[in-house]
């Protein structure tokens, strides 16, 4: 198995170029193997391919980098975490405690308050990154063996660049045209959000001018929700265009 993340972070369209097609070579690459009989026949190589990274490296995978790799493509793109899920992540914190080396035995355990729990969890808004974020910096927020919400606010303070920086360069990687269709529908309440009216909001004369964006930011990149009412399914994007988030002062 190759296992290649953050794919996304090379730059150099020759080296990506290079790599995908190394690797749609090797994919496709077979041979001839003599069974029990001398029966001959061609196999392909045990081999499974495994890119990871941000959503837009599949518009990066072009024809002029790689086609043969692209077409083979199996394309998902994670969605978000429900809360349930950080909530059970979190559980054995709560009511079991994490065992840690310390203490006058050698060893200690670190439990969580429920409130510190719901905290977390509603500052994560079911990104990976950001639920991480706040755990760690709550962790290192107090020497005591008890996480509690106080913590997490504490430590939260000191992630707020980091967390503003993830919003942004989010943001910042989408096409001009896909951005401002997003800010469109910050800037539109909810009972607003429909195609047509957005569309005429970016300045579009009809709705299907801007259908093409729409279907790119909800199919590969995974901020929006399409319906006879658009929403967002990106949280952290859209707490951070329609609230003071991520200060949570």
């Amino acid at each position: 198995m190759i296992h290649i993340d953050e794919i996304q972070n090379i730059s150099n369209e020759d080296v990506l170029s290079q790599l995908l097609t190394a690797l749609g070579d090797a994919l496709t690459h077979e041979e001839l193997v003599t069974a029990p009989g001398q029966v001959q026949f061609e196999q392909a190589l045990p081999l499974a391919v495994y890119v990871t990274g941000l959503p837009e490296f599949s518009d990066m995978a072009g024809a002029r980098k790689g086609a043969t790799f692209a077409r083979r493509f199996q394309t998902t793109t994670l969605a978000p975490l429900d809360d349930d899920d950080l909530f059970t992540a979190l559980q054995p914190f709560v009511t079991n405690g994490w065992e840690v080396t310390g203490g006058e035995t050698g060893e200690q355990r670190i439990y969580m308050e429920q409130s510190a729990q719901r905290a977390i969890v509603e500052l994560a808004g079911g990104e990976p990154f950001l639920f991480q974020l706040p755990g760690e910096r709550a962790w290192y927020a107090d020497t005591s063996n008890v996480i509690t919400a106080e913590h997490v606010k504490t430590g939260w303070r000191d992630a707020l660049a980091e967390a503003e920086g993830h919003a942004q360069r989010i943001l910042e990687r989408l096409p001009e045209r896909e951005r401002q269709f997003v800010e469109a529908m910050a800037e539109l309440g909810p009972e607003d959000r429909k195609l047509t009216t957005l569309a005429q909001h970016m300045g579009y004369t009809k709705g299907t001018e801007a259908g093409a964006l729409a279907q790119r930011l909800d199919r590969q990149r995974g901020i929006i929700n399409r319906g006879t009412r658009y929403s967002f399914h990106h949280r952290a994007v859209e707490a951070y265009l329609t609230t003071d988030w991520p200060d949570i002062s």
